[in-house]
């Protein structure tokens, strides 16, 4: 297992070392929070739905997971372009070792910053179920590394940098917005609600709002059985198209 230490270690440094990464990825969490969680709660409380500061962050929790976990793909079309990742495939090493360690980099780097977003939730007066803060954490890392399986999937087959984020924005936005993050779950139309039910984050975003809240629509067990085949189904598909990478 040392290749995959060696691979998960980089992923860590390479974040630890870009402060302004660490903090450019909270803007956009915050501004969700505070825009919509203080613009929209007291329409939300109108209408008897309760705090939704409380609603929303579980959901801004996630999507930062979401788009930090997506994007970490990019760094593997920027190996390519800069030499590293051919050096990296000619090691005897298998492919999948070196798509695992990758994976679990970037899904650790993607938690971290849903931790972060957490702690800032805490801050503006969202309180956690702390008892259940351990399955929350566990919802976190299977999202992150269910779409950074997903976002190394994608950039094994592209070459080209600029296009990534186009096709990564093109992905991430209806997956984020489909995924009831942002408005509940009952008594939406048929359509949305067939489009939800084959929406991975779905069944993320509802396990980590039922962890933190005590609140589940599709229930915790139906989540955490989804969410982990998808987590298997994803990280093989990735690492097929891994192995394929040319070099």
């Amino acid at each position: 297992m040392g290749a995959v230490h060696v691979m998960w270690l980089r992923q860590i440094k390479r974040y630890w070392r870009s402060r302004a990464r660490m903090i450019g990825m909270l803007g956009q969490p915050v501004l969700f929070l505070l825009a919509l969680g203080f613009g929209l709660g007291p329409i939300f409380q109108a209408a008897g739905q309760g705090d939704f500061i409380s609603f929303l962050s579980p959901g801004i929790v996630a999507m930062t997971v979401l788009f930090s976990a997506m994007f970490s793909g990019i760094e593997v079309i920027w190996d390519k372009q800069f030499g590293f990742l051919k050096e990296t495939l000619v090691a005897p090493v298998s492919r999948e070792k070196i798509m695992l360690g990758r994976t679990l980099g970037g899904a650790t780097v993607a938690m971290a910053q849903g931790i972060i977003v957490l702690l800032i939730t805490v801050l503006i007066g969202f309180r956690p179920t702390w008892a259940l803060i351990i399955p929350a954490l566990l919802f976190m890392f299977a999202i992150a590394f269910l779409f950074t399986s997903f976002g190394i999937a994608i950039a094994s087959k592209l070459e080209d940098m600029q296009a990534f984020p186009l096709i990564m924005n093109f992905i991430i936005m209806p997956i984020f917005f489909l995924s009831g993050a942002l408005f509940p779950l009952d008594n939406i139309p048929s359509i949305l609600e067939i489009i939800t039910r084959f929406n991975p984050l779905t069944y993320g975003v509802d396990g980590l709002r039922g962890a933190l809240t005590g609140v589940s629509h599709l229930g915790f067990a139906l989540d955490a059985g989804v969410i982990v085949a998808l987590c298997a189904i994803v990280f093989m598909l990735g690492s097929y198209l891994f192995s394929k990478v040319e070099i």
